[in-house]
């Protein structure tokens, strides 16, 4: 199904094989289009689609995970791997999908442009790597201030017995 930005680029195409001096004009005073929005995607999403609802389903288990795994650190590494990998694999997924997306949708949601994959796969993801980064960040913050402490009173301690 043509969107409405093929359907302009049609039509002015068809102007400039008529009249290539005006069309061409006219081209340069409309504005660029932009390519579809978060909102535009979104709103154009079925999200009962099987699945969709899967994908919804997997998103909301890799938080729980995130959110469990900050009692065992090797379970969030891997953890953190998994979704990393996952994401640098997103292109060849949307290939993959765009190829054979009648297999499992109703629609063609896999772009060229890697727009949607990037938003209800990808982003997801990345939200969950950078909770867990900055839990990393965070913990390493309090591991120096505990050594610095330590160091303060070790150094104080030394100067009270001299």
């Amino acid at each position: 199904r043509p969107t409405a930005a093929a359907a302009a680029v049609g039509r002015l195409l068809a102007r400039l094989r008529r009249q290539p001096a005006a069309a061409l004009a006219a081209a340069m005073e409309q504005p660029l289009s932009s390519p579809p929005g978060l909102s535009t995607i979104l709103a154009k999403t079925d999200w009962s689609e099987p699945w969709l609802v899967g994908l919804a389903v997997f998103h909301v288990f890799c938080f729980l995970l995130t959110c469990i795994s900050f009692q065992h650190y090797r379970v969030q590494i891997g953890h953190f791997l998994c979704m990393v990998g996952l994401v640098y694999c997103a292109e060849y997924i949307n290939e993959l999908a765009a190829m054979n997306w009648r297999l499992f949708s109703k629609y063609q949601y896999f772009d060229s442009r890697g727009m949607f994959i990037s938003l209800v796969f990808s982003a997801p993801l990345l939200v969950n790597t950078v909770v867990i980064v900055v839990t990393w960040v965070y913990r390493t913050l309090n591991v120096m201030t505990e050594l610095k402490t330590l160091q303060q009173r070790m150094k104080a301690g030394k100067e009270k017995k001299k």
